[in-house]
């Protein structure tokens, strides 16, 4: 997976009609700057409206997941996500000049194939994941459906449908990680049944659907009269039906491309949860309420955490930058290397961890004895972790010193001693100008505040 945040090259359009509306879309791809998320904008409506592609924003769910943000609907959102997903695509805005994605042919692939023909361009801001770090777990009685999230660096999916069909049968489905979208999933199309084929003509929906962007399951024996009618329906000068089968003998791309397309589905839908993920999903009988459902109980779950002051550090996941990367952009040597992982980074912060250890050489005089970190040591190890962010904001971080300008509000609250692991949490107080950064830095021993300080630094060129 990547580490880094991406967006596209150059813009990149793609034209076809909504499977529900029929209207003709144009939808362009367009580069966005790091962290700008995906958004979608309308640019056929007064004003271009932007709607954040964001779970809080679903408002329909009965055939595709639609979002809705100042006034303007965006319909069949889900293809596209995966899409972006698929591809590790953070950072894009997505006009459209309708009110629906082309359904193109039911699957993913065509947006791929748009998004490889321009590439990807990484950017200078680490991605900001989710990581699940004990079970989640969503069901729904009333349709028997169950997902799961488990704990996972990385990002896998494992999807199981059962439709009581002696056509489809149970199927199941599954990636062992993301970079298998493309491959495995991506091509797999859109699907329904022969008998739902009329309910949603009924309910003003499926007028851009043919059998060239959807798959039909014919799960019961058709009459003749409704031959010439399934034709009429879906624009053709004729249809063949098999007693049970695909509509007009469809090849399948796989055996189990329904199930496949439901995992697409979930890629797209938990894409509106709005970090990348890492976990292991786990979905019985998913669908597009369900995923949505379980997208917000994601969402909840990344505010949760966001309250807490306290970064989660698992040492068991790999770090964003080793020890040897740190002092490759810090230039210090023994004994002022003072961090020994930076596990976390974005935009505005930045966190690490320390390993307080006996044979640190400030114990040996401070206080023999009775060994206690100094405080002035601390701030130091902070300030390490602070410089880090600084250098991330800038293309050659190696190219460039961090010097400290002013320490205020520096306070001590707890004695730091061998044996205790220490988590340095350092933010931006505001945008860095002209070179320089006003950070808040804490550090944390076993959920616990020990210090904490207000740090100025500046970043400058090392050939100035």
């Amino acid at each position: 997976m990547n580490t880094k945040q991406h967006t596209v090259k150059s813009p990149v359009s793609i034209s076809g009609v909504g499977l529900h509306t029929g209207q003709l879309a144009t939808l362009t791809f367009c580069p966005a700057p790091a962290n700008h998320g995906i958004k979608f904008q309308r640019i056929d409506l007064p004003g271009e409206p932007i709607v954040h592609a964001d779970v809080d924003n679903v408002v329909d769910v009965s055939r595709g997941t639609t979002i809705e943000e100042n006034g303007a609907r965006i319909n069949t959102v889900e293809h596209c996500l995966a899409a972006l997903v698929g591809m590790e695509i953070d950072n894009v805005l997505i006009q459209i000049d309708g009110p629906e994605i082309p359904i193109m042919d039911g699957s993913s692939m065509p947006f791929i194939e748009k998004l490889e023909k321009v590439g990807t361009e990484e950017q200078n801001a680490m991605r900001n994941f989710f990581e699940v770090t004990e079970m989640v777990n969503y069901r729904d009685e009333s349709r028997n459906v169950e997902i799961a999230a488990l704990p996972l660096n990385d990002y896998r999916l494992t999807v199981m449908v059962d439709y009581n069909s002696p056509v489809l049968g149970s199927q199941h489905a599954s990636i062992t990680d993301i970079s298998q979208f493309k491959k495995e999933i991506a091509s797999c199309r859109t699907f329904c049944f022969l008998h739902e084929i009329e309910q949603l003509y009924k309910q003003n929906l499926i007028k851009g659907g043919d059998l060239s962007n959807a798959i039909v399951v014919v799960d019961r024996v058709v009459e003749e009269s409704e031959i010439q009618y399934l034709a009429d329906l879906f624009r053709q000068p004729k249809v063949e039906v098999q007693s049970e089968g695909i509509l007009n003998n469809l090849e399948l791309r796989y055996k189990n491309e329904p199930a496949r397309h439901k995992l697409l589905d979930l890629v797209g839908d938990l894409a509106l949860a709005g970090r990348p993920l890492k976990a292991q999903i786990l979905a019985a009988r998913p669908g597009h309420a369900a995923n949505v459902e379980f997208a917000r109980k994601l969402k909840r779950l990344m505010k949760e955490q966001s309250k807490s002051p306290v970064p989660y550090y698992d040492p068991k996941l790999p770090p964003v930058l080793d020890v040897n990367e740190i002092y490759r952009r810090l230039p210090h040597a023994y004994p002022f290397k003072l961090i020994d992982r930076i596990f976390h980074l974005d935009a505005t912060s930045v966190a690490s961890v320390k390993n307080v250890t006996i044979n640190e050489p400030y114990f040996q005089g401070h206080f023999p004895g009775n060994p206690v970190m100094p405080g002035v040591m601390q701030i130091e190890a902070m300030a390490q972790t602070g410089g880090i962010l600084v250098l991330s904001t800038v293309d050659d971080p190696y190219n460039y010193w961090t010097y400290f300008l002013a320490i205020e509000n520096a306070r001590f609250k707890k004695f730091v001693v061998p044996g205790d692991q220490i988590i340095f949490k350092c933010e931006l107080i505001a945008p860095i100008k002209r070179g320089i950064a006003k950070m808040f830095g804490q550090a944390f021993v076993s959920g616990q505040v020990v210090s904490e300080a207000i740090m100025t630094a500046s970043v400058v060129r090392k050939d100035k």
